[in-house]
């Protein structure tokens, strides 16, 4: 991988302006379709926040010192972007280098992951912190509230990083007085309603698009996790990281992010090459490859089964347990339940 990692400033002030041209362009149109109708105004939201979430993306690759050639350049494009996109560039960036480094440990989560239990510990939980788990995992929650919990309030401070230094205070708190004083400027020309009702559903559109790839990168049947030694970075990133396979039209959109195994892999790959690594390594292709149905169906997949190696549904959960309790000598796993599927065998 490491000779993909040479960064194009040139291509990379290209990717930049024809993803933030657009995104400027369409918000004046959807200000005048205001005139018009609302409805023509939501529906120019759609393309809206397709351009707002590759600047995401493109923030993502400067935290990762991927997009432009000099740390310096990297660093301001991210934090500009970073008020567009409501995230503080470098709390993110902190909180997402803790995120690569601990991805698939059981003994590392809780930064920049979704929240994800073992069998034994939802097993292990009372009713209330039972059913806590079982509405933070519905779908209404990661895609719906969770996305505009995130990007609207929780960035506003270092949650996660409180007492790690002044850094992440400056990071948050310089980012909310720029967003205040962006949005200040809009209101005052377009008006607080009309602003309100531009780039609110621009925000949201993104949030719970951006969200769902977060989600689908590493929540699928069988992703890795493991703990203590028996956990290695590079298989980590190798089967605890989708290929997401999308259209060409989707591919763009999201900067190639669903190549997530080849990024993991090496982070320091700019996302307009991760296409050419991958053809230079046809055999990781069909890795952890997953289609739109794929995608979907991973949702119900909510506990981790150490004992099989794959994320199980809170069914096939408590189908085993049922099991086990009728025939405590033969302890039934998501694997007996399920013979045909096997890590060893998505591994090789």
């Amino acid at each position: 991988m490491a000779a993909f990692r040479t960064t194009d400033d040139r291509r990379g002030l290209l990717e930049l302006l024809v993803s933030a041209v657009p995104l400027m362009l369409l918000w004046l149109l959807m200000w005048f379709a205001l005139d018009i109708h609302y409805g023509l105004a939501l529906l120019l939201s759609v393309p809206a926040a397709g351009f707002l979430l590759r600047l995401f993306l493109i923030q993502h690759d400067c935290g990762h010192g991927a997009f432009f050639t000099g740390r310096r350049a990297n660093d301001w494009v991210g934090r500009c972007i970073g008020v567009l996109t409501l995230t503080p560039y470098e709390y993110w960036r902190r909180t997402h280098a803790l995120h690569h480094a601990g991805t698939g440990n059981l003994d590392r989560r809780g930064f920049g992951d979704v929240t994800t239990l073992t069998v034994e510990e939802f097993a292990s939980l009372g009713s209330w912190a039972r059913l806590r788990y079982r509405l933070y995992r519905s779908p209404f929650t990661l895609f719906v509230l969770g996305p505009a919990f995130v990007f609207l309030l929780q960035h506003r401070l270092p949650i996660g990083l409180m007492n790690a230094g002044w850094r992440p205070w400056i990071s948050t708190l310089g980012t909310n007085a720029a967003l205040l004083a962006a949005c200040a400027g809009l209101i005052h020309i377009v008006g607080f309603w009309t602003f309100l009702s531009i780039q609110l559903p621009i925000t949201l559109i993104a949030a719970s698009v951006g969200v769902w790839l977060f989600y689908v990168q590493h929540q699928f049947e069988h992703t890795y996790w493991q703990s203590g030694r028996a956990w290695s970075f590079q298989e980590a990133a190798l089967f605890g990281s989708s290929h997401y396979a999308l259209p060409p039209i989707l591919r763009w959109f999201t900067a190639n992010i669903g190549l997530h195994h080849l990024h993991h892999l090496c982070s320091r790959i700019p996302f307009y090459r991760l296409p050419a690594a991958l053809a230079a390594r046809p055999e990781l292709a069909d890795l952890n490859r997953l289609g739109f149905a794929e995608s979907v169906r991973s949702v119900r997949l909510v506990l981790w089964d150490a004992q099989s190696g794959r994320l199980v549904s809170f069914a096939e959960a408590a189908s085993a347990a049922a099991c086990d309790r009728k025939n405590p000598e033969v302890p039934a796993t998501a694997r007996e339940l399920h013979p045909a599927i096997t890590l060893g065998s998505t591994r090789g």
